[in-house]
């Protein structure tokens, strides 16, 4: 049975726990203690020959009536120096001097103390103590990380899991065999040294012996009993570095080359594996570094909605926001293995997470009014669409369904059914677009735009809903306008260039061109872009969300432009390879619809300031919505009926849109043939 309660609860002791630090910090306090008494008293024994009975037994007395004291006030001085606190199995050159100085004030005052308060003592008692005090004070500090050490060097001698060639007793193969030692995690051993120099066979390197040069790695393998090479030989040509692998392939061990920062410092990376290629080492800049913590307030809780949720941008969307604790997020796209491989994913790494994946296109408003009817969505992330340039400019018609199509049913779901923020994923290409896809992407941005000027100004209803041309129902059932009242969507569009490493970008091209044998091609030696990776641009985005009013291009800040000739010569270089010799460069042209430069703001943009530095907002540039709305619904029309000229009817609504030379002659050609015909 519970026992009644009488009043408040008895309060709850709280158990002391002592950490591992604390009990070493309290073994310190007394060795120190006695140890301040040893070093002097070994002084004074020293100085009168170790025969105790000889010291004269005045300076015996004034020894023992000043050493207890004295040793107290050592205890305070190596706390306030920190010495109880120091990790002591990192023990460096910082913790030294500190020991010196706390050891050295305390040997000052002593000697003052004992003889002022006491009397004179022998010199030898005031310089051997100073001195053997500070032995045995950094000698147990110090020989603590030298047994670890030792230890460590058993262990890894008696786990012998890996016993390693290393291959090159340059500055590489110097640096690496340092970061072998001191990897504790690892527990590869290098046992011997291969380098063609002769002037070094015979010598040691950080204990290790260089046993020659390619052609004794027969015999070092056999003789050291070697079960994993690594080559270290970064500056070595493509002819030197298939000899030595030719030469190791004969003996059955694992074959490594590890990159490191030294490597790239030079410029000199050799990388096996090009999988193994951080793209982050190609921006030339540091990884921008986002603070989220306002995107887990911002998403906490709510369902969350991803559009192209298996692409690249909408997948680590998705890992991201599972990160955050939604209340639900659901992964909505048209191809079903990218959607798969995410659902996978999530479901390893976050199996507490309630997500759904769901199969459907954006060019569906029956399965968009179904998803969104069913789950309510609080958040969409609208990153459907198709982006790639050279693709739409062959199929025009289709990446207006899908894009701006797509958008616009998409956007128009979210708003009947409550929805409270909407994020379009958008791009540089968008400005001043050149291209298709670009124009595509203005037209969505329009779109937003247009969505949230109504909404303000209380009139969602004159929205159109545009989908009856395709037989689909209307939301507006009754005519009462009754599902547009109190809408609260803010829509925003968020801006940002190419992705490296996202699907179809440079880089994926480039490295299966380079190991083809070559050659890459670029389209023109001086053609620049904006460059982001993957989870930066998208943890931007999801940022850049948290500051949504309704309205906003916000613009992500994306660096310097970086030269693809440079990005291209660099991922080369990566490989082992040399750009020009091993791997030829191809200049074929701009293609159709391709800039040298990519903007982030038309000419008639401005930037404003947000609470990040790395966000703005582009202040929009005003346009007729209502035109606009009637114009959109003669371009979706045109779309589905797939019109020749489709790129005109584009530039009629995209003002900012430059046509391809001669496109404009399209239906003048088309007449003339007819003409002729006759």
């Amino acid at each position: 049975m519970n026992e009644p309660n009488n009043g408040a609860a008895a309060p709850q002791k709280k158990r002391v726990h002592l950490e591992h630090w604390h009990i070493i910090m309290l073994l310190l306090l007394v060795y120190d203690f006695l140890a301040v008494h040893a070093a002097y008293f070994l002084a004074l024994w020293a100085r009168f020959d170790f025969a105790f009975s000889r010291i004269d037994a005045l300076y015996l007395a004034h020894y023992k009536a000043f050493i207890t004291g004295y040793a107290v006030f050592c205890l305070i001085v190596f706390w306030l120096f920190r010495l109880y606190k120091s990790m002591w199995r990192f023990a460096s050159y910082a913790e030294l001097l500190r020991t010196l100085a706390a050891s050295a004030l305390c040997s000052v005052v002593h000697a003052a103390g004992i003889t002022l308060l006491c009397g004179r003592m022998p010199m030898t008692y005031y310089i051997f103590g100073a001195m053997l005090q500070f032995l045995l004070v950094i000698g147990v500090r110090f020989s603590y990380r030298f047994l670890l050490y030792i230890r460590e060097r058993r262990r890894r001698n008696r786990e012998e899991a890996s016993r390693v060639m290393l291959i090159g007793a340059g500055s590489a193969g110097q640096l690496l065999l340092r970061d072998l030692f001191r990897a504790q995690e690892l527990s590869d051993k290098v046992v011997c040294v291969v380098d063609d120099n002769p002037n070094k066979w015979n010598r040691y390197i950080e204990g290790v012996p260089i046993i020659g040069g390619r052609d004794s790695i027969l015999e070092g393998v056999e003789k050291y009993r070697v079960n994993k090479i690594y080559l270290a030989i970064p500056s070595a040509s493509t002819a030197v570095k298939r000899d030595i692998l030719n030469i190791c392939k004969e003996t059955g061990c694992e074959l490594k080359q590890l990159p490191g920062m030294y490597q790239l410092v030079t410029g000199q990376v050799s990388v096996k594996d090009m999988q193994d290629v951080s793209v982050e080492d190609l921006l030339g800049r540091d990884p921008i570094r986002v603070d989220l913590r306002e995107v887990f307030d911002f998403l906490n809780g709510k369902t969350v909605l991803v559009t192209g949720g298996g692409g690249s941008i909408g997948s680590e969307l998705c890992r991201q926001i599972a990160a955050h604790e939604p209340k639900k997020l659901i992964i909505f796209d048209i191809y079903e293995n990218n959607a798969y491989d995410i659902q996978l994913e999530l479901r390893e790494k976050h199996p507490e997470l309630d997500f759904e994946t769901l199969i459907g296109s954006v060019r569906d408003s029956r399965k968009l009014f179904s998803v969104f009817g069913t789950y309510r969505p609080d958040i969409v992330f609208h990153a459907a669409a198709h982006k790639h340039v050279p693709l739409m400019e062959d199929s025009p018609c289709e990446a207006i369904k899908n894009n701006a199509v797509g958008t616009y049913k998409t956007a128009y779901a979210a708003m009947v059914h409550g929805c409270s923020r909407f994020v379009l994923i958008s791009t540089d290409k968008a400005v001043n677009p050149t291209n298709v896809m670009g124009a595509s992407k203005r037209l969505c941005e329009m779109i937003i735009q247009s969505f949230d000027a109504k909404i303000k100004a209380g009139k969602a209803h004159e929205i159109p809903q545009l989908f009856t041309h395709v037989g689909e129902e209307n939301a507006d059932k009754d005519g009462t306008g009754s599902v547009f009242r109190n809408v609260r969507t803010e829509f925003v569009a968020v801006r940002f260039g190419n992705v490296l490493g996202s699907n179809g970008s440079v880089i994926p091209i480039f490295k299966k061109q380079i190991a083809k044998g070559g050659p890459v091609t670029i389209t023109h030696p001086d053609i620049i872009r904006y460059f982001m990776t993957i989870p930066e641009a998208v943890s931007l985005v999801l940022l850049a969300g948290t500051y949504a009013h309704g309205g906003e291009i916000f613009v992500l800040d994306m660096g310097s432009p970086v030269k693809i000739d440079t990005l291209a010569r660099n991922l080369i270089r990566l490989s082992g390879l040399k750009p020009d010799v091993d791997i030829k460069i191809d200049y074929t042209g701009l293609r159709p619809g391709e800039k040298l430069f990519e903007e982030k703001l038309m000419a008639e943009e401005g930037l404003k300031k947000t609470e990040n530095d790395l966000i703005h907002i582009g202040c929009p540039i005003p346009f007729d919505t209502d035109e606009f709305l009637t114009q959109l619904e003669e371009l979706m029309r045109a779309a589905y009926s797939n019109k020749s000229d489709i790129r005109e009817r584009i530039a009629r609504v995209v003002t900012t849109y430059k046509l391809p030379a001669g496109a404009g002659q399209t239906k003048q050609k088309a007449s003339a043939g007819k003409d002729a015909a006759k």
